[in-house]
């Protein structure tokens, strides 16, 4: 079983900028993909950024530039450092361990959440 623990998030104003952890249990995660998800009020769940266990990135059109995710393999951490934050980007922001080869798995953190004021 995998467990994704999140921090980080919290209050900052339109510019500023936050750094978001995901620490994950068991050895397993390092074979997968890691990502941060983000969900607002009244919207669906949207991928935010992701990095394979071989450090290919990628992230969704709107906060190219801005933020960057990272992975370490020894702390089996992910980490998302969000720069030039807008009001947009409020939400709660979710940690997410992928495997895509069967038998597939997928594993989610509590969440933390993300406000940008303006």
């Amino acid at each position: 079983q995998v467990e994704l623990v999140e921090s980080g998030g919290g209050l900052v104003q339109a510019g500023g900028s936050l750094r978001l952890s995901c620490v994950g249990s068991g050895n397993i995660i390092r074979s997968m993909i890691m990502g941060w998800y983000r969900q607002a009020p009244g919207k669906r769940r949207e991928l935010v950024a992701s990095v394979t266990s071989g450090g290919t990135t990628d992230y969704t059109e709107s906060v190219e530039g801005r933020f960057t995710i990272s992975r370490d393999a020894r702390t089996n951490t992910v980490s998302l450092q969000m720069n030039s934050l807008k009001p947009e980007d409020t939400a709660v922001y979710y940690c997410n361990a992928t495997r895509m080869v069967t038998p597939t798995l997928n594993y989610w953190g509590q969440g933390t959440q993300v406000t940008v004021s303006s």
